[in-house]
């Protein structure tokens, strides 16, 4: 996950030096669409025990999509040197009749580092949903069940470059190299979860809208503000073990200050409070001690993030990592650690497990979260423990911005109120 925000950073960086440059001799635009197809061959990376009694054969599929290029008539797609976005729709073949097939739907974006006349390379980020018909609860009688994915509809998560070479005026031959993430993100156990690299080749065809009509290009100022503050409470619900008969609540608390050093990025320090009852000896889950009866507080863990935002407009990506500062569950782990023995009183920066451990002293969420007003927006996250997924959440939230005294109201009063249409008066 790290590594995928480095390339997303530099994919940016290079497209505001690289494609700005065409920017200016750009007047006018016509709406056009593409239609996209292409098949894909994949591998297993890293799998599991599981996946590996199943023994599959390597994933295929098909990946159908139609695409939106800029149309230049909204601050972001500025920011970002006219990405693409658009709709995807895949067949996933996993295999064999033990891993199932799949279906996902999914809206992407394409942000661009290179455009010329013969080549054009973009970082293609997607999420969405996947049903699969192999899970657990259809495959149980199985000699082998899959334990790999815990339910039909599980979330999708892709990201990869794709190359687009011009062979006549509408029409590319596209190849796409990345991987794909399958799991329901505890949600429902067993959950293994499935990560997939892969490699496609297709055809892209472009087609103009509303009979080619010429538009102007918009040029737009910065965003009003630099600094931020956003309030956000979540929750969700976690099935820690596939023999428990409850699911167990999960929530979050999180308060983070960002600042903008660009219209598309911001950065800064958060605040988090998590409560997780699925510590508990209720669960039939082999990691915390069930002989001990918790408290609340042995519950509640709270963190320090360094917060990411990648700003799409209303849509805004989030990967926060942070470092928990409180927390008394790593006390009563039931298993016997390679380092520290079993039961036994843990640093708060202790050694982890192994890359398979559940817990561990730092922490990763990522997701999405969607502005609905002015100030209040709506978001999805996954928490992780390395590449372990512990949750996912929703939740509300309200962003408190800092307006530059020259995007204020007339009055100069209205420091902290970001209307969401700000740019139609440019």
């Amino acid at each position: 996950m790290r590594r995928l925000i480095v390339v997303l950073s530099l994919i940016l960086l290079l497209s505001d030096n690289v494609v700005a440059q065409d920017n200016n001799e750009i007047e006018t635009r016509t709406d056009k669409y593409t239609i996209k197809t292409q098949v894909f061959m994949g591998s297993y990376l890293d799998p599991s025990g599981n996946i590996q009694d199943i023994n599959p054969n390597a994933p295929t599929g098909l990946n159908l999509g139609v695409e939106f290029p800029s149309n230049g008539q909204r601050p972001w797609q500025q920011y970002l040197n006219d990405p693409t976005v658009g709709i995807g729709l895949s067949y996933l073949n996993l295999g064999n009749d033990g891993m199932g097939e799949g279906m996902a739907m999914y809206p992407y974006i394409r942000i661009y580092g290179v455009r010329s006349k013969y080549i054009d390379a973009s970082l293609k980020v997607a999420a969405g949903l996947v049903a699969v018909n192999g899970h657990y609860r259809a495959t149980v009688t199985n000699p082998i069940p899959n334990k790999t994915f815990g339910s039909l509809i599980n979330a999708y998560l892709s990201a990869g470059l794709n190359l687009d070479f011009p062979v006549a005026r509408n029409v590319a031959i596209n190849g796409e190299f990345g991987f794909y993430h399958i799991s329901n993100g505890r949600s429902a156990e067993p959950n293994k979860g499935a990560n997939i690299l892969y490699g496609g080749l297709g055809l892209l065809a472009t087609l103009e809208a509303n009979g080619g009509k010429q538009m102007p290009v918009k040029s737009f100022p910065d965003l009003p503000y630099k600094w931020s503050l956003n309030i956000t409470a979540a929750a969700g619900a976690q099935n820690a073990d596939v023999s428990d008969e409850k699911k167990f609540l999960i929530s979050t608390f999180h308060v983070g200050a960002v600042y903008s050093p660009k219209n598309w990025y911001g950065v800064g320090l958060g605040l988090d409070v998590f409560f997780n009852d699925a510590v508990s000896s209720e669960t039939n889950r082999e990691l915390f001690c069930r002989a001990h009866d918790y408290s609340n507080f042995q519950k509640t863990r709270i963190g320090l993030s360094i917060d990411n935002e990648f700003k799409f407009g209303d849509v805004t990506a989030m990967v926060d990592w942070g470092i928990y500062l409180v927390n008394p569950s790593r006390h009563y782990f039931d298993f016997d650690h390679r380092k520290y023995g079993h039961n036994h009183k843990l640093p708060l920066f202790y050694k982890s497990d192994g890359p398979g451990s559940q817990e561990g002293w730092n922490y990763i969420r990522f997701g999405l979260k969607y502005r609905v007003w002015d100030n209040l927006y709506l978001q999805a996250l996954a928490k992780t423990h390395l590449h372990i997924c512990e949750y996912i959440e929703f939740g509300i939230g309200y962003q408190i911005p800092f307006l530059r005294k020259d995007k204020r109201g007339g009055d100069g009063k209205k420091i902290f109120h970001h209307s969401r249409t700000w740019w139609e008066n440019y």
